[in-house]
């Protein structure tokens, strides 16, 4: 065997070892995001709870105005540092889907003061519509971990679901694949 062979030879045993190393990273992350997930509203077809509240600017919130049209409703804390780091991930995807086709909430919970969560709001400086929720909001959606989105086709039956983090690409899939 001469010194060109060899390396032809490792590169199928390279690429079987990253294709596997990939496989098993995608499997461990959908087993985790299945987990978390566990707890949630049911995906199949299941109408979403009613959403109704206050906004930040102090108007009156009824997610059933929106029900043309799908929706993703965010949950976040205001002291949740994985929801700091997606705040900007919902303003991209408020730039790329307009209000008119995706109705896009975030509705607050855990928090002390209304000033907290314009704080909050301020600082991210999001673009969306903020609801003050409350502990009936949290146990109705099944809130139990911080962010939590739930994604609603047009005519609010639940979709899609998530804990934790979500790229960019993830929620413009998840957002962008539903009626």
């Amino acid at each position: 065997m001469n010194d060109h062979e060899q390396p032809a030879n490792k590169w199928p045993r390279r690429l079987r070892s990253l294709l596997l190393n990939v496989g098993l990273f995608a499997l461990v992350f959908l087993a985790v995001t299945t987990y978390q997930s566990r707890n949630m509203l049911d995906t199949g077809g299941q109408p979403a709870p009613e959403l109704h509240g206050t906004t930040l600017s102090g108007e009156p919130y009824d997610l059933a105005d929106a029900e043309s049209r799908p929706a993703l409703v965010y949950f976040f804390a205001p002291w949740c540092k994985v929801c700091a780091a997606s705040a900007g991930n919902l303003n991209r995807l408020r730039r790329w889907r307009d209000a008119s086709e995706l109705e896009m909430i975030a509705v607050a919970l855990d928090w002390q003061a209304v000033e907290e969560v314009s704080a909050y709001a301020e600082r991210h400086e999001l673009d969306i519509t903020v609801v003050l929720g409350d502990a009936n909001v949290a146990r109705n959606w099944q809130i139990y971990a911080f962010p939590s989105y739930y994604v609603l086709d047009s005519e609010h039956r639940i979709t899609r679901r998530d804990v934790g983090y979500s790229s960019q690409l993830g929620l413009l899939w998840r957002a962008w694949t539903v009626d």
